[in-house]
């Protein structure tokens, strides 16, 4: 393996955007973003109406299980290898291009259902939310009828009845496609958990497998086929990117685990630990720990299969775009292993060999001329950062958490280089959120502060005021506080022209940094105050299903972001980071 990554910046500095593609849904969507708003998001962030960025960060687009209810997390996937068809635009195939009118009118019926039904109403004041299971459903009716209907000769792209469904490679095994285009075959008949399928599918045993291959070869063709068409669509957002002059891209987050029903636990059950889950320890924007209900890989077995799970996993996701962001990366170093029947905080960390897995991702990112990006927040070694820059791999900073031991924000100058940097991040407040104590709210309504919400609520605004007076310290804010000029004793609901300069205030810090990377979100831009997850909730809280939304809570279309006068000025402070040097 090499000893180093290249620098895909070279001696300069970058901007981008980071998104939650679900939630910036276009007029041609159906109901949520999809491929083809990723590369419409591609070409303009590139162009000079976009700020010419050069990376568009995007949440992980993994496959989750075909079937209803659709699992909401992007954390939380059935296979890491493979890509969901629920982002396909199926106007953008070759078979829509190749169909008949009455065929096509047909597809077109399912995208106007889907545009109808979505957002669906939301409660408790969110407005309205993402309906997955109603995009899904209008999506897989839609493709049905393309899949069905054309039957090209290309028999690898599973176009003829049975075709591709029973691939084997030079030693007689089932092809990595081939093994979860028939998991999702079987989750389609059997449910999404295979822990609860007969015994012999269940354990794969030789004989129910080959018997299931040969029954449901029509369904694991089409499974076969939408993989096809999801690479497609994602090498073209990537080649749009690159034409548009972004030199990196988009960038691929990859989640730190997988569901323990889902498709890679069945193929690979051995690399899996039976009886625990992985998670977080307390810390203080979540005081309970967290528990992600994510089975962790065993380190052993890993070692003898020399990683390639690993290998395959990041050799694939690295084809789809110019980087790689590796979520919670101290998982390569160490994992939280929780034991069954236990809290969050009562687990205990297990050790990874960091230099063997650096190693296996640095030798993809090397032949594939791909930038890696390690999530390195939380409770974290000394060491994991040096070790991480030794390698060429990017670290993370975040504004709410480059502070020193008093809780001060550090000056621009003393933030790590070797990071990319954003004010915040899917798991975090806003900017808006912050300022407004959105997230002091949101946690004491559902029970997760371990300690009274009065005493949370004022170390925020001492938080606040901190981070107001460093912004005005540092000559990143323009606008005064109170009468005396002090940030203390202002009211919760900042005066609006306070609330937009701070949050441009945060992001002229980014670019004041020596960070090689920069990101914003829309959300940001715009004054939407609700961050897209909060840890240690499941259905209190609308996690991954809210739309970006301006500061009155309404849900903007994509076409509306990308026209909007804040996000262009935001784009405009961040596009200042071409003009500084690497620190």
């Amino acid at each position: 393996v090499p000893d180093r990554l290249p620098d895909s910046a070279g001696d300069g500095r970058m901007w981008g955007w980071m998104v939650q593609l679900y939630a910036v849904r276009s007029a041609g969507s159906w109901g949520m973003g999809d491929f083809a708003d990723l590369r419409t998001l591609a070409a303009w962030s590139g162009s000079a109406a976009g700020g010419r960025a050069d990376v568009l960060l995007v949440n992980p687009l993994h496959a989750t299980a075909p079937t209803t209810p659709v699992q909401p997390s992007p954390y939380y996937p059935a296979s890491r290898r493979f890509v969901s068809p629920l982002y396909l635009r199926p106007e953008d195939t070759p078979e829509y291009a190749a169909a008949d009118p009455a065929l096509r009118q047909a597809v077109d019926a399912h995208a106007a259902a889907a545009r109808a039904a979505a957002p669906a109403a939301g409660e408790d004041g969110f407005g309205p939310l993402i309906d997955r299971d109603a995009v899904w459903k209008a999506k897989l009716a839609a493709l049905e009828l393309l899949f069905g209907a054309a039957r090209p000769a290309d028999e690898d792209s599973g176009q003829r009845p049975g075709a591709g469904a029973g691939r084997t490679d030079e030693q007689g095994q089932v092809d990595e496609l081939t093994e979860f285009a028939t998991w999702c075959a079987l989750a389609e008949r059997y449910g999404p958990d295979w822990r609860r399928w007969p015994a012999g599918l269940r354990d794969r045993s030789a004989s129910a497998l080959a018997a299931a291959r040969v029954e449901l070869a029509e369904r694991i063709a089409f499974h076969r086929w939408l993989q096809r068409r999801a690479e497609e669509q994602l090498a073209a957002a990537q080649a749009t990117a690159r034409a548009a002059g972004m030199r990196v891209g988009i960038v691929h987050d990859l989640a730190v685990g997988v569901d323990p029903g889902g498709a890679d636990t069945w193929v690979d059950r051995d690399m899996f630990a039976a009886g625990a889950t992985i998670g977080a320890p307390p810390d203080a924007f979540n005081q309970q720990g967290q528990d992600w209900g994510l089975p962790p890989w065993r380190p052993d077995r890993l070692a003898d299969a020399g990683y390639a799970p690993l290998r395959r996993m990041v050799a694939a996701m690295l084809r789809r775009g110019g980087g790689l962001r590796v979520d919670h990366i101290l998982g390569l170093f160490r994992l939280w292993w929780i034991p069954a029947g236990s809290g969050a905080a009562d687990g205990a960390f297990v050790r990874y060999d960091a230099e063997a897995m650096l190693g296996v991702i640095a030798l993809a990112a090397t032949r594939a001329g791909a930038l890696i990006v390690g999530e390195d927040l939380g409770t974290v070694e000394e060491t994991v950062a040096a070790t991480l820059a030794s390698h060429g791999v990017l670290g993370s900073a975040v504004l709410w958490f480059e502070a020193d031991e008093s809780g001060r924000p550090l000056p621009p100058s003393a933030w790590r280089a070797q990071t990319m940097a954003s004010v915040t991040t899917h798991d975090l407040p806003t900017a808006a959120g912050f300022l407004a104590g959105e997230h002091v709210r949101a946690r004491a309504e559902r029970g997760l502060l371990a300690r009274p919400a009065a005493a949370e609520a004022a170390e925020w605004r001492a938080a606040r005021a901190r981070l107001l007076d460093a912004l005005r310290a540092h000559g990143m804010l323009a606008v005064d506080g109170g009468p005396d000029g002090s940030f203390a004793d202002l009211p919760d609901d900042l005066p609006p022209g306070l609330r937009r300069d701070a949050v441009l205030g945060m992001h002229r810090t980014l670019v004041a940094t020596p960070a090689r990377i920069v990101l914003a979100a829309f959300g940001d831009a715009v004054g939407d105050r609700h961050q897209p997850n909060l840890p240690g909730t499941v259905d209190s809280y609308p996690n991954w299903r809210l739309p970006v939304r301006d500061d009155r809570g309404v849900p903007l279309t994509l076409e509306e972001l990308m026209a909007d006068e804040r996000v262009n000025e935001l784009a405009a402070v961040l596009a200042q980071v071409a003009t500084r040097g690497p620190g």
